[in-house]
């Protein structure tokens, strides 16, 4: 079966520059660099999220503080080393960036752009643990649940998300293995952690908030892979 790794994770970001950017890695002579958008929710606060971006698309004279962007790409997740343990790392990879000055433009010729909708992100992956089902004390239901979303070159990222209301009750029946399609935003969140000397520090975490959630029945993708390729043949 065929697949379009753009298909299982692809999304569009519409924010406000907040840093300068800052050296990331390099592969194979390509420099690749972090800097962090602002991306508006609709209750007024925002979120701030890390971008990661290709030397090769970026225009130092409009990737400065405080210019408007959109960004369309995929969230990816990465494991970095500290202190003898493993940090899963969360961040958007650029695919296409638009400049402040093109934004309308490409708006009015770009189905995938909608200015009215500044964050969301589409994932089809698989359950890797089984979802945590819990109730606030205030009574809200949410499940946390950790997606196994597959990249080219036999690689997958490891995307956190959260659910709320009838979609956290819905994950509290996944079972391990089951493939789905999540559609929602990337949000931030600060947290607490205490350390081993008793200090607390504040961090951020990243995740997906969910806002639509389906099970995708992989037979039924697979049987309509092979309908298509016997048209195809037949043509």
């Amino acid at each position: 079966m065929n697949t379009n790794y753009l298909d299982n994770n692809h999304l569009v970001l519409v924010g406000k520059i907040t840093s300068e950017k800052r050296f990331s890695h390099e592969i194979y002579g390509e420099s690749f660099y972090i800097f962090d958008l602002e991306v508006p929710r609709l209750s007024e606060t925002f979120d701030v999220i890390p971008i990661t971006i290709s030397e090769r698309l970026i225009n130092d004279e409009e990737l400065q503080i405080g210019k408007k962007i959109i960004v369309k790409g995929q969230f990816r997740s990465y494991n970095s080393y500290e202190n003898e343990k493993n940090k899963l790392i969360l961040t958007v990879f650029v695919k296409d960036i638009i400049f402040e000055n093109d934004i309308e433009e490409r708006a009015k010729e770009d189905e995938e752009i909608n200015l009215d909708v500044s964050n969301e992100v589409v994932l089809i992956g698989h359950i890797c643990k089984k979802p945590i089902y819990r109730k606030t004390p205030f009574g809200r239901e949410i499940a946390d649940l950790l997606l196994a979303v597959n990249r080219a070159y036999s690689k997958s990222d490891y995307i956190p998300a959260i659910a709320w209301g009838r979609n956290a009750r819905f994950c509290d029946h996944l079972e391990v293995g089951s493939q789905v399609k999540a559609i929602g935003r990337v949000q931030s969140r600060k947290y607490e952690k205490k350390l081993e000397d008793g200090t607390v520090m504040e961090r951020v975490a990243y995740e997906v908030s969910i806002s639509s959630l389906e099970v995708i029945d992989e037979k039924d993708d697979e049987n309509k892979a092979e309908e298509d390729t016997e048209t195809a043949e037949a043509v």
